[in-house]
Formats: structure tokens, sequence, C-alpha cells
């Protein structure tokens, strides 16, 4: 029997879903993974995890080290310079303005589901300090003035219903009023935050 067109395209790729919850992995990871430490962080045989990292490997989507640990590789970054290319060509000159200005990290966060997403950041010149918020670094939409930021750009009734089942924090209201966000201790400890929604239209002429 010729299984239903529409099942089979809705149906997921096992594999697919596996090497992208593996790249998700070593991207959080604070250090190289072992083979047998990636494979317990996704769940799978050692030998399940070995065949895909085999096959990221060959994209140089990751990289071993002299030791056999798996790390990230040179071509996540080649993938990350397509992302939204548009909004990070117009961000970094606003952002490397503001970071050097307020001798700060200053970034763009986006909303992805229940999470903010780090697309683009700068770091200050000549400042030893730096905020470890590097490009792909995720946290909860619900912590953060990121997240708060992200929330006020909604009136409480419209986020319920674009983001069912998180709640609408009471800060966003407060942001929502004032057109900025700020928060304390949420996301990196002892770090202060202030974010501004941004509504985004085409940047295409």
């Amino acid at each position: 029997m010729t299984p239903n067109a529409g099942t089979a395209q809705s149906s997921p790729s096992q594999t697919l879903s596996r090497g992208i919850r593996a790249l998700e992995i070593l991207a959080e990871a604070q250090q190289p993974l072992t083979i047998a430490e990636l494979a317990d962080a996704m769940g799978v045989h050692r030998s399940v995890a070995y065949r895909i990292l085999r096959t990221l490997e060959d994209h140089s989507l990751l990289v071993r080290d002299g030791g056999g640990r798996v790390q990230p590789g040179p071509g996540l970054a080649v993938l990350a310079r397509g992302v939204s290319r548009d909004l990070q060509s117009a961000a970094l000159p606003e952002l490397t303005q503001l970071a050097n200005a307020l001798t700060m990290s200053a970034f763009v966060a986006v909303w992805d589901r229940e999470e903010c997403v780090t697309l683009v950041t700068v770091d200050p010149r000549h400042s030893g300090a730096a905020v470890v918020q590097h490009p792909g670094s995720r946290h909860p939409i619900s912590a953060g003035a990121p997240g708060i930021a992200i929330q006020s750009a909604f009136t409480e009734q419209d986020w319920q219903a674009a983001a069912p089942g998180i709640p609408y924090r009471a800060e966003s209201a407060e942001a929502r009023r004032r057109g900025f966000a700020a928060s304390h201790d949420e996301v990196i400890a002892g770090v202060s935050s202030v974010a501004v929604p941004l509504r985004l239209w085409s940047l295409m002429t």
C-alpha cells in the first residue's frame, strides 16, 4: 500500500533531528565533549551518535581535537552568516557605536518559541571585561531584559494568543509604558541588562 503523500511529508526525520540536537548540545557546552558524553546528552547509543557525528564532521559542522573530543566547527559560522543577513548588516554599525560609547556589550536577541536567541553581539574596544553573550546563546524568554522587552511589544491579551502557556510578566507591562526593559541577575549572575523592543520591517529597498 502506498503511503499517503501528506503523511509522509509531515513525518519528521529522526536522523536530521538528532543531528540538529547534537549541534545544539555542542553549542551550549562549556567545553568540547567526548562522544560518550554527547551520546548521553542526546539519549542515544554511542554508535548512533558516532554515525551522526561523522556526517556532521564531513560538512565541517563539528571538529575533533587531538583527544577525540568534539566541538562546533567552522561550517557553522558559514551558515550563521546567512541568518537574518539584512538585520545583522543593519545592526552591526549601531551595536558597535553603542558598545564603545557605553563600554558595554551590545547585542540583538530574537524570539524563538520559548527562548531568546542572541543573533549578533559586539563587545567594546579597549575593555578587558566582556559579557559572554555569543551569537547563538539562548535563554528562556521568561527571564532577562530581552525577554521582557519582546513581551512588551505585545499587549497581555495579544501575548497570550501568540505564546500560550508562557506567562506575561508584570515587568513587561511596565516596560511597554516606559519603552525599555531592565533586569539584574536573571540570565547571567551579577549582570544587569537593558533592552528595547524592535519591530522589524523589510530591510529590502
